[in-house]
């Protein structure tokens, strides 16, 4: 358990120790180097005397670069390669050379080669921002809680709840990504010249894809085991290296992968756009595969689950036995992440925005959920809790009472931990996920 915390503790500082690149000073980078490579242009033309030549001289207007051009004539060229590099957007503007010099620019550079994106559009943009930002907080307050007292109770040291910890883990990992990419590219206050290249903003998104896919493949290992807990007759699967390899060894793997992908294929910026598809593919098919597999084994357990409730050995009417089958349905679903389904199959140009809202502004509050009824609401960690709390109020009073300290001791501990010992085994194995089981 100590090695996991260290794990937790290097993870969590690795991104906090990236120095990345803000995109504003990327955009001034990509317009200072245009206004280099535009100057030696002009300063060729000048030494091969294109500038006698009656016309409009060559000039650099703080964004594009238009060469020497005889009276009368339109040039013609592309969006500058900073804006194209920020928009994505594919235009040609204009100017024309007059008597008295070069005209203003037709059609207007902003509605050509910069974002078309409605006032709606940026008020939704930020409320989502807003949202994932707050849900994330929370979930990093939870989940580092319930971490915590996972591996401070002894009591709870089992391969069930090692899963759950390596879950947590891949949550708190998560927003901490999540917050940190935020920060690099949304903090306006650091000043270019205290950037770094863009190797540190590359390395804290490398960062961010492993976590990212950590966190779905954690999801996957839960499925796993409580579907192998219910096939084979809730014997508990000790094998806690292959969990591991599968949550932890796979996304390197996979993001091992992308990174070669990228400085192959699509080497470009900070490695935050996806014009070739292969990079996005080795990502995003992972993910896609865990999310139908886990969909599957949710699938399977609930069949199983009706099944037993069908059983004549467990008692209740109809009603009771739905109303357990819906409670169990529940609280599988933020454990397996069976909302990311819903967006799997359909296309992006109709559910764009849910599929933003949903994943980001909804999605972040999984680990919140997840930490609430996995760690705070299990009857385990809730016994230890109030044992604790007893022993502690207890040792209070006999502190105050030194006479009655070893008679009250020895007869009520011996007691109390022989009645604690029963209420444990009696509890199931499953009865964290489900009460139904």
């Amino acid at each position: 358990m100590k090695s996991l915390l260290l794990l937790i503790l290097f993870f969590s500082i690795c991104p906090l120790l990236v120095d990345g690149q803000h995109p504003t000073c990327t955009f001034l980078l990509e317009v200072e180097r245009d206004q280099t490579e535009c100057q030696k242009r002009l300063k060729e033309q000048e030494a091969k005397g294109i500038k006698k030549v009656p016309g409009c001289k060559g000039t650099w207007d703080s964004i594009a670069c238009w060469e020497h051009t005889g009276l009368g004539e339109t040039v013609t060229i592309p969006c500058p390669r900073a804006l194209k590099t920020i928009f994505g957007r594919n235009g040609n503007i204009s100017r024309n050379c007059t008597a008295s010099g070069w005209s203003e620019v037709f059609p207007n550079i902003s509605s050509v080669c910069e974002s078309d994106t409605s006032q709606s559009k940026l008020v939704f943009y930020v409320v989502v921002q807003t949202l994932y930002t707050l849900g994330h907080s929370l979930s990093l307050i939870a989940l580092i809680t319930g971490s915590a007292i996972l591996c401070l109770f002894r009591k709870l040291h089992c391969t069930r709840n090692y899963i759950h910890l390596n879950l947590f883990v891949s949550f708190i990992l998560r927003a901490v990504a999540v917050l940190v990419k935020d920060d690099i590219l949304f903090n306006r206050t650091s000043q270019c010249s205290n950037q770094s290249s863009l190797l540190g903003c590359k390395a804290s998104l490398v960062f961010f894809q492993y976590f990212i896919m950590a966190n779905f493949f954690w999801l996957l290992v839960e499925g796993l085991y409580l579907h192998t807990l219910l096939v084979v007759i809730f014997s508990e699967n000790r094998h806690f290296i292959i969990y591991m390899f599968i949550g932890w060894g796979i996304p390197t793997v996979f993001v091992s992968a992308w990174v070669i992908t990228r400085i192959y294929l699509e080497d470009t910026g900070c490695w935050e756009r996806n014009e070739n598809h292969v990079p996005n593919w080795v990502i995003n098919g992972p993910i896609g595969f865990s999310i139908m597999v886990n969909f599957i084994l949710f699938i399977s357990i609930i069949r199983i689950l009706v099944q037993k409730l069908r059983c004549p050995d467990v008692g209740g009417n109809d009603q009771s036995q739905y109303k357990r089958l819906a409670k169990s349905t529940l609280l599988l679903i933020p454990l397996f992440g069976i909302h990311y389904v819903v967006f799997v199959s359909f296309s992006e140009s109709i559910t764009e925005d849910y599929k933003i809202f949903f994943d980001l502004a909804l999605g972040s509050f999984q680990g919140f959920v997840v930490a609430i009824l996995y760690c705070f609401l299990n009857s385990e960690v809730q016994g230890e809790l109030k044992r604790k709390w007893r022993s502690m109020c207890l040792n209070c009073n006999l502190s105050r009472a030194p006479h009655f300290s070893s008679t009250f001791t020895s007869r009520n501990g011996s007691e109390h931990m022989m009645q604690f010992h029963r209420n444990s085994r009696a509890q199931s194995i499953l009865q964290s996920e489900t009460t139904v089981l």
